[in-house]
């Protein structure tokens, strides 16, 4: 469900900016417009999280809402808190008033939660398909698997051309970020963010007919996790900028960046992820689909 959200405002925070209605110029804005677009995606968030729960037979709706609207949420403010509270120890301007907090905190509860348990209600409301042919209530045994298909390798794998797709587009995001240049090509983002989208559909369906092949059912978690892991790799690329790119002494300023980063290759975790498990989700229905059972 946090993947959704995180795409969505990904894709209308872009649209925005390509559009004019934002200026790079004025990073605050963009924050803002991208902080209040999450928090308004919490009704594409629990909705998408209720019907992938319900659809494997998931009974427990409570723990689902409160998990989407606070997992991940809570996470990152938390650690935003205490990274917050190094920032003061050094005078710096840079650290967020208690007012800002609160002003988060408040979009947190009033609008982002009521908005998740108003998608979970819709989700657990809908209708989903029937499934495509008649499951076993026996669970079949799993045969051993060849080297090549152990998880860890298949992540690996997986996460290279995802990150591939993005390598150089992020040098110059990065660059904005840290070097305090302007980003302008919101346009040609765009267009990176759809072959990103097509490139982690291809290497989960691809992981994941091969996993099928060896008769090995357990396809889910697998498929988000193949993609998904390209955000071990912009992490790894964020230490090579650090040493190559910037000129950063201190502890506190070292600990703002890995933090920052940490954050950031999270995000690109869940949305590659979510990315690779739905592709794969419409790929085994439509195989499935295509059986004919006599």
């Amino acid at each position: 469900g946090t993947g959704v959200q995180l795409l969505c405002m990904s894709f209308i925070s872009i649209a925005c900016a390509m559009l004019g209605f934002l200026s790079p110029a004025n990073r605050g804005s963009m924050l803002t417009v991208s902080l209040l677009l999450f928090a308004l995606m919490g009704v594409a968030a629990g909705y998408c999280a209720a019907l992938a729960y319900k659809a494997f037979k998931g009974a427990q709706w409570k723990s689902l809402t409160l998990l989407t609207a606070f997992l991940f949420p809570g996470i990152v403010l938390g650690v935003m808190f205490v990274l917050n509270f190094f920032i003061w120890g050094q005078h710096s301007s840079g650290a967020v008033p208690f007012g800002t907090m609160f002003a988060v905190l408040c979009i947190w509860f009033l609008i982002s939660f009521p908005l998740v348990w108003v998608g979970v209600w819709l989700g657990y409301r809908g209708t989903l398909k029937d499934p495509p042919v008649k499951t076993n209530m026996v669970p079949r045994v799993i045969p051993s698997q060849a080297w090549y298909l152990h998880p860890l390798f298949t992540m690996l794998i997986g996460g290279i051309l995802p990150f591939g797709a993005v390598f150089i587009e992020l040098y110059f995001i990065m660059s904005s970020i840290w070097l305090q240049r302007f980003y302008y090509v919101f346009g040609f983002l765009a267009l990176v963010l759809l072959i990103l989208i097509i490139t982690c559909a291809e290497i989960s369906i691809v992981m994941c007919y091969f996993q099928l092949c060896a008769e090995d059912y357990h396809w889910w978690w697998r498929a988000f996790l193949t993609s998904g892991s390209s955000g071990l790799y912009l992490f790894g690329y964020s230490i090579m900028y650090f040493h190559s790119q910037l000129e950063i002494d201190g502890f506190v300023p070292t600990l703002m960046y890995f933090t920052y980063m940490a954050v950031f290759s999270t995000l690109f975790f869940l949305v590659t992820g979510t990315i690779g498990f739905y592709s794969c989700q419409k790929f085994v229905w439509a195989i499935y689909a295509a059986i004919k059972v006599d």
